[in-house]
């Protein structure tokens, strides 16, 4: 193990502080994202409910309802429909997942209303837009979140524009150009103004190169990882895969993977 890649370890390992969003961050990168999802919450009692807490709980939930679907037999054969109907935990799920994206959207529209250039609300917006778009496109198989869509790509445009270099931004907006390519009939990608998956994962490979802090990396890293997947480049996939594996040991999602490669 290189001296950066253990410097990287022994800071997500590491907790900065007995409860806070970073061990939320450090759960969720580790695939145990129903306990990050209740520790942004509990953080709540004594903390504040920001856009960072919004988007942290909205995308752990998120991750907890795709496991509960993939455990339906009738999703696994492509029925989500039938597989949503049959989780009884799913809407519970759904409805905290709604609760925090609407407080949050709400929160960021609002800054922006008082400073159009605020990079924070800007950012948060658009995550938060990308997330609902995932529910529905991507895990609900429902074609909507148009408008959301929109809203996410203005605001990660308007994001970029002014901080080029924003690690998070380009992940955020180069999902959005790979979803539009990839999940919309070309109807839809037509009037959206296209999409590009391989701009898309251009882009979240510049960001995973990089330079920043721990979790932004990893952020970046665990979307290129998806997309290589999903592009079936599995040699890149793999090497990536093992750079995540160093940092977040206790990701089973990620050793199950790399106990398929070659060594």
């Amino acid at each position: 193990m290189t001296i950066a890649v253990l410097a990287l370890v022994v800071a997500l390992q590491s907790p900065a502080s007995p409860a806070s969003l970073a061990d939320a961050q450090r759960l969720f990168f580790n695939a145990h994202y129903q306990q990050a999802a209740d520790l942004t919450l509990k953080l709540r009692e004594t903390g504040p409910h920001d856009l960072a807490s919004d988007e942290i709980r909205t995308t752990a939930l998120l991750f907890v309802l795709r496991g509960l679907l993939k455990g339906q037999d009738a999703y696994n054969e492509g029925n989500k429909a039938a597989a949503l109907k049959a989780c009884t935990k799913c809407p519970d799920v759904i409805a905290a997942f709604t609760a925090d994206l609407q407080h949050g959207q709400a929160l960021a529209r609002e800054r922006l209303k008082q400073s159009p250039d605020d990079q924070t609300a800007l950012f948060y917006l658009g995550k938060l837009d990308l997330n609902f778009v995932w529910l529905h496109l991507g895990l609900l198989g429902k074609k909507t979140g148009l408008d959301e869509y929109r809203e996410a790509r203005k605001s990660l445009d308007a994001l970029l524009k002014l901080s080029p270099a924003h690690v998070r931004g380009k992940v955020a907006r180069g999902w959005i150009d790979y979803i539009v390519a990839t999940r919309m009939p070309w109807g839809t990608r037509w009037i959206l103004g296209g999409g590009n998956r391989k701009k898309g994962v251009a882009m979240v490979r510049d960001a995973a190169a990089t330079p920043s802090d721990p979790f932004t990396h990893a952020e970046a890293e665990f979307a290129l990882w998806d997309m290589l997947l999903r592009e079936k480049e599995l040699p890149e996939a793999t090497t990536v895969a093992r750079r995540i594996g160093q940092a977040f040991p206790e990701n089973g999602e990620v050793a199950a993977f790399l106990a398929t490669r070659p060594k």
